[in-house]
């Protein structure tokens, strides 16, 4: 049986309330990552103290009273550090400026943030005014009625979590959104630690009001239902069955829809006691589909479309051209290197039945590209891949649990 690696979105969430709590927080269960570890180093420049365990992570907040930092907090190749760091810099009255990678810096679009924390009076400028990191950040945002563009996620989300956290309610509303289903893990934590999020209209949320100071908490990660996509994808494709635990049912990961698309193309998946059996088949048709909601997936949707037995297309995921690459050109270009027939489109793609040989592909540092491509050259009995160190940085254990032990022969 297979083990869900934790989830990522959860673990930097419980830390960014951590941070901001009164008093020491347990994170158990957290995904050990470099991105996680990112997240500690900006924990601990604005004042928060972190002692990081095997199993565990204990934080000591700073009771709502960020420390001013001379630190240039380094987000790495983390998106969700960048964002949730920009936002969170904005309730101090000191300038603090974040960077990150060569992806950060050059790809991760931060301006929809940039301009939502202006109009809620902060200083929030790109420093080379491109739109990306560096960014310089002085707040203190103040309480109102705001705007913010919702094509991305993570920007909204950090924009909605720094407001929760003022004793005064704003009301949001959300323009041109996208990735809503990324918004509900917000939303769980808000509800969780007893902070105001309330729909107020169509995508228009209510927050804040806090009276006093967040109070610590103890939290368990739940499984990572992206990272669980790769096995599922891998036994389905090896028409084998596979059972995974620790996975939350009810969990709110927007990636949890993967499953009901592989159960529409004919998987059979079964929930008992926190564990997922999932059997693959030998034939299935291919699929039109709207990834607008599970994002992260489109580039392993695009692999098993080529297994299908009729054409696939996948739409609606425009906003993948702007995460850590650029995953509709990278595995397009890359699937075709193995003899794929794929028609890219600005939002996705038409997927032929195609029979995949083997190539040396790359990962252009994506740890969801490399993935995608390492299941692709198992499949097809070969090749090689330039990278694949990234991958840690949201499932260490990827390449051991795609072992044969890991499947139960159907």
């Amino acid at each position: 049986m297979l083990l869900a690696s934790p989830s990522k979105s959860h673990t930097m969430r419980a830390l960014f309330f951590a941070l901001i709590a009164r008093g020491k927080s347990k994170i158990t269960n957290y995904l050990d990552s470099p991105d996680t570890d990112r997240m500690i180093d900006a924990v601990r420049a604005l004042g928060g103290s972190v002692d990081k365990h095997l199993d565990y992570i204990d934080v000591k907040g700073v009771g709502g009273k960020l420390i001013s930092t001379k630190q240039i907090i380094n987000a790495g190749n983390s998106g969700l550090v960048f964002r949730l760091m920009t936002g969170l810099s904005a309730l101090m009255d000191s300038y603090t400026v974040i960077t990150g990678d060569e992806s950060i810096c050059h790809r991760r679009p931060i301006k929809a943030l940039l301009n939502a924390l202006e109009s809620a009076k902060a200083f929030a400028k790109s420093s080379l005014n491109d739109d990306h990191a560096p960014v310089i950040i002085r707040g203190p945002i103040k309480a109102g009625e705001y705007e913010i563009e919702g094509r991305d996620s993570q920007p909204v989300s950090s924009f909605l979590m720094v407001l929760s956290l003022l004793s005064e309610k704003s009301t949001v509303r959300v323009i041109n959104p996208g990735e809503e289903k990324w918004l509900e893990v917000t939303f769980y934590w808000l509800n969780k630690l007893g902070l105001n999020i309330e729909m107020h209209g169509n995508h228009t949320y209510r927050v804040g009001g806090l009276q006093g100071t967040l109070e610590s908490f103890n939290a368990t990660i739940p499984g990572d239902y992206s990272s669980a996509t790769y096995p599922m994808a891998y036994a389905f494709l090896k028409h084998k069955k596979i059972e995974i635990s620790g996975l939350e049912r009810k969990d709110t990961q927007p990636d949890r829809e993967f499953i009901d698309i592989l159960a529409l193309m004919g998987a059979d998946v079964e929930f008992s006691k926190s564990k997922f059996l999932f059997s693959g088949v030998k034939s299935f048709d291919g699929i039109e589909r709207d990834v607008g909601n599970c994002i992260d997936c489109l580039p392993l949707l695009a692999l098993i479309c080529c297994f299908a037995e009729t054409p696939s297309r996948i739409y609606g995921g425009s906003i993948a051209r702007n995460k850590e690459s650029d995953r509709i050109f990278a595995i397009t270009k890359e699937l075709r290197k193995m003899g794929a027939r794929i028609e890219e489109k600005e939002d996705g793609m038409i997927i032929y039945p195609s029979l995949l040989q083997p190539a040396s592909v790359k990962s252009y540092e994506d740890h969801r590209i490399a993935m995608t491509l390492t299941i692709a050259l198992r499949l097809a009995g070969g090749g090689d891949i330039d990278s694949m160190k990234m991958v840690n940085k949201s499932y260490k254990n990827f390449t051991k649990d795609l072992d044969e032990s890991n499947f139960i022969r159907i």
